[in-house]
């Protein structure tokens, strides 16, 4: 007795998920076919708003961070300026407790 010819059977990859096609008289996969991965970019106009949105925003931050560095000088100024005068008020008083002082 004949054994009837078995039936193509499909099968999902468990790891891309493709779809195989396996002959199981042969056990060899007669068609590989790649599941369909969805589009990265799904509207051009809107990624290139999004990338000027976010060009937008770095140059944002990097003017923030070059006016904080402008006034930073004036800053440090000042406060020494007001240490100094605190230390010509009260030349008696005894420095203060650094981090390292305390090892």
């Amino acid at each position: 007795m004949a054994k009837a010819p078995k039936a193509i059977f499909d099968l999902e990859c468990p790891c891309c998920h493709a779809t195989l096609k396996v002959d199981p008289q042969t056990r060899a996969v007669l068609s590989h076919k790649e599941k369909e991965k969805p589009r990265a970019i799904e509207d051009l106009a809107a990624a290139a708003q999004r990338l000027k949105a976010e060009a937008d925003r770095r140059e944002e931050a990097f003017r923030k961070s070059f006016e904080q560095q402008k006034s930073h000088h004036d800053v440090l100024n000042r406060k020494f300026d007001e240490l100094l005068k605190q230390a010509r008020e009260n030349p008696d008083a005894p420095p203060p407790i650094r981090d390292i002082d305390l090892d």
